[in-house]
Parts: structure tokens; C-alpha cells; sequence
């Protein structure tokens, strides 16, 4: 190579590593930035992970959101303790942070029983159980017939340390929109009501959602605004739901592929001249409504009705609470009852301001650009999480939860009920 071709070559690198400085220099400075808030550390550090990041996101501050998206990647939680490796009970209890003592006398004297169905993140199932947990409630857990021996075997692991939870006696293998998931339901319930807990309420769950109240607060909640009612959301069927129930359903189950079909039946009328209504499959109910559900003629005959039908924890439950005389019954509540908070795609713009991770048949898996909208949410828990996915958003959920919590206990603090020994959290914890 001559003088001239060598001084051309050392020209043109020059020239491009000046320009791909130049590009980093004004890409870092063009980032959105807010002069009035605190200036985060580079993204290598990621702060005080995560309890800066979590602290911004919860008001919203824009420049966190990118710095999420990266510190997140970054800073992949562990897999939870007693989870990977099996423990004693001991170590159960005391790793992942479980409260072991009731924390208020009101809490004490108004026990609330749990229906969590589950089938996949067992990280996700243990962070909703530690959320939800006080020694003074009752957990039944349905674990769907189809997933793994190991994955039963872990669950299995976890409530052999506790008498209050307990997996049900009978499990289904459940089916998306299927009679099976309300069957699953029924299952627990049976069980419930045998067990030696005199519990007040009945409240189910899946393995995505993750409470926006504390226990202290969905206790006052119920107290305050249903005082013995059950809580059905939900309104007289509409014309472009009785699809649903005009033709029979059927579930395929084969291969570890699962569906629900319509079949050219045609369905009879409901049994007992019956009002069908169309609601959440997401309920707060009475132990006495719970016994009515089990016993009564309208009832059994209902569910059997409800067999072959699209969706029947969607009208079932809130059908038999219209009825003016189930106990309970609310017969004129509409939509009410702040339940659950999700972020469905036909209400984006009209409810909530879009789904900030992606959407998953209409309902949206939360993001990190999310957290604000769901703590602001008056209602009692939300759906839907995936920690895999998203692991910052549980992240900073689990731990506002916690402070709020222990912030609200009138007993002393055992330490480990913390999840940390020190925090730095600069947020409001009102909401």
C-alpha cells in the first residue's frame, strides 16, 4: 500500500469513529429529560436498584421508563429462595418473608378465604401468596390436572408449611373459557366450607393478579360499602353475549392443546324461567351465599345447565346473586364493585390510557409505564402480571405492598417480614 491509500485509510477511521462519537453524544443528550426532577445515576448503576426506579415510576416520570427498560434487563431477579433449592419450614417462612402473626384485631376477628387457581410461573404464585398471607386466613389452591409433576411438587413443597392453605381435593384440567374453570371454583369452595376456619368472605384469584389493597383495606372495604353482601359485577345479559348460551359448548383437551368449540345444539331455556346475567368472573361472596351456591335446588340445576355453555363463571355467579332471595343478594347492583382493575383493549382511551406492555387475548400484561395507573386504581387487586417478562413491575409492586402493609400493623415488626433490612423508597404511600 503506498503513503497516499495509507493516509486515505486512516483518514476514513478517523472519520468514523468521529462520527459514531458524535452520535452517542447527541443520542444521550437528546433523551428526554425533566429539569425539576432528580438525575439519574448511568444506566450501568441503575441507582439504588430498584428502589429509585420504583419510586419515579410510581409518579410517572418519563425518563424512568427508559432507564427501567434497560436496569430490568440488567438486574434479572433471582429465582425466589425455597423455590429452587427445597427448604425446611422454617427457612420457607422465614426467606420469603412471610407474615406470621395477625396484624390488627380487626384483621383477627374477620377472616377471609382464598380461591387461587394456578398453572404456570410458580415465581409469580409465591409472590401473590406472601402477599396475600395472614395466619388467620384460609388458601385453597387449585393446581390445573395438566401441568408438570415438578410444578405440583414445588406447589406441594410451599403448603405443607402452612395449616391455613391446602390444595383442593379434586383438580380439573382447565380449559380457557371452559365449565371446567368453574368447576375448579366449586371444587375449592366444597372444601372451604369444611374447613375448620370460620371464614367471612370467599374471594378468588389467578395466578397473574396481585392485590392493590392490603388486607386491612379490603376488610374495611366489604365492611363499609356491603356489610353482608356479595359482590358480583355485572349487568342483565346483552344481545351480543347470548351466544354464549343459545348453542352447547364442548372442551378439547389433547396434546397439551386446549380450546372450547360451539357445536349446532341448540340449548333449552335456562332452568326455572332463570334471568340469565353476564358479569365478572371475579367475585366476593358470603359463606352463607357459598352454602346456598352448594345446596340449593336453583343453584345445582343452574350449574348443570352451565355445562355446555361459553364462559359460565362470566354469567353464573352473578345470576344466582340477583336472585332476591339468595343470601346476600344484590339484586340491583349493576356494574359495581371495585373487584379487579384490568386494562381491556376495547376500553383503551375511554377507561385507561392504553396498555403499556402488550396485550394478551384483549386484557393487557402490565408494564413498567403501568405502575402509576394501577396503584391510583381503587380497586382491590389487578390482573394481569407476568415476572418473567416484566420483572421490575413485580419488583416494585412487592415492595410498596410491603411498606404499605407493615405501615398499617399494630403489632411489633418481626424482621423478616422485610424485604429488605434498609430501603430507599421516596414515595407517598396514600393511595
Amino acid at each position: 500500500m503506498n503513503q497516499l491509500d495509507a493516509a486515505k485509510s486512516g483518514f476514513l477511521v478517523c472519520l468514523g469513529v468521529s462520527i459514531f462519537i458524535l452520535t452517542f453524544i447527541y443520542v444521550k443528550n437528546t433523551l428526554p429529560k425533566e429539569s425539576s426532577e432528580k438525575s439519574f445515576p448511568n444506566v450501568e448503576e441503575c441507582g439504588f436498584y430498584p428502589d429509585e426506579l420504583c419510586s419515579a415510576l410510581f409518579e410517572g416520570k418519563s425518563a424512568a421508563l427508559q432507564i427501567g427498560n434497560v436496569c430490568q434487563s440488567i438486574h434479572q431477579p433471582e429465582m425466589l429462595y425455597c423455590i429452587q433449592t427445597p427448604c425446611n419450614c422454617s427457612a420457607v417462612l422465614k426467606n420469603l418473608h412471610f407474615i406470621t402473626k395477625p396484624l390488627s384485631e380487626e384483621e383477627k376477628n374477620f377472616s377471609l378465604a382464598y380461591i387461587i387457581t394456578i398453572h404456570k410461573e410458580l415465581e409469580m404464585f409465591v409472590k401473590l401468596l406472601r402477599a396475600i398471607y395472614v395466619p388467620q386466613n384460609v388458601y385453597c389452591i387449585h393446581i390445573d390436572e395438566k401441568t408438570s409433576k415438578d410444578y405440583k411438587a414445588a406447589v406441594q413443597t410451599i403448603v405443607n408449611c402452612f395449616e391455613n392453605i391446602f390444595i383442593t381435593s379434586k383438580r380439573e384440567s382447565v380449559v380457557y373459557a371452559g365449565f371446567s374453570r368453574l368447576q375448579a371454583d366449586i371444587n375449592c369452595m366444597k372444601d372451604l366450607i369444611k374447613f375448620n376456619i370460620q371464614w367471612n368472605y370467599v374471594i378468588n384469584l389467578c395466578g397473574q393478579d396481585y392485590p392493590i389493597k392490603t388486607n386491612k383495606e379490603i376488610i374495611q372495604y366489604i365492611k363499609s360499602k356491603w356489610n353482608g353482601k356479595n359482590i358480583t359485577p355485572g349487568v342483565v345479559q346483552p344481545p351480543h353475549i347470548k351466544y354464549r348460551t343459545h348453542v352447547s359448548y364442548k372442551e378439547y383437551v389433547h396434546s397439551g392443546t386446549s380450546y372450547v368449540y360451539p357445536t349446532k345444539n341448540v340449548k333449552n331455556n335456562p332452568p326455572h324461567n332463570l334471568t340469565i346475567y353476564f358479569g365478572s368472573a371475579y367475585y366476593v361472596l358470603t359463606r352463607e351465599f357459598v352454602e346456598f351456591a352448594l345446596t340449593d335446588v336453583r343453584a345445582k340445576d343452574l350449574l348443570e345447565w352451565s355445562r355446555d355453555t361459553y364462559s359460565p363463571d362470566e354469567h353464573y355467579w352473578v345470576t344466582l346473586n340477583r336472585l332476591t332471595d339468595s343470601p346476600g343478594a344484590t339484586p340491583n347492583a349493576d356494574w359495581e364493585g371495585n373487584i379487579r382493575a384490568i386494562k381491556w383493549k376495547d376500553q383503551e382511551g375511554v377507561k385507561h390510557n392504553g396498555c403499556k406492555g402488550h396485550y394478551i387475548r384483549n386484557i393487557c400484561i402490565y408494564g413498567l409505564g403501568d405502575l402509576q395507573w394501577i396503584i391510583e386504581s381503587p380497586h382491590l387487586f389487578a390482573n394481569k402480571f407476568e415476572s418473567g417478562k416484566y420483572p421490575l413491575v413485580m419488583d416494585c409492586l412487592e415492595r410498596r405492598y410491603r411498606l404499605k402493609v407493615l405501615q398499617q400493623a399494630e403489632v411489633p415488626i418481626e424482621a423478616h417480614w422485610r424485604f429488605q433490612e434498609k430501603n430507599y423508597f421516596n414515595m407517598k404511600l396514600n393511595n
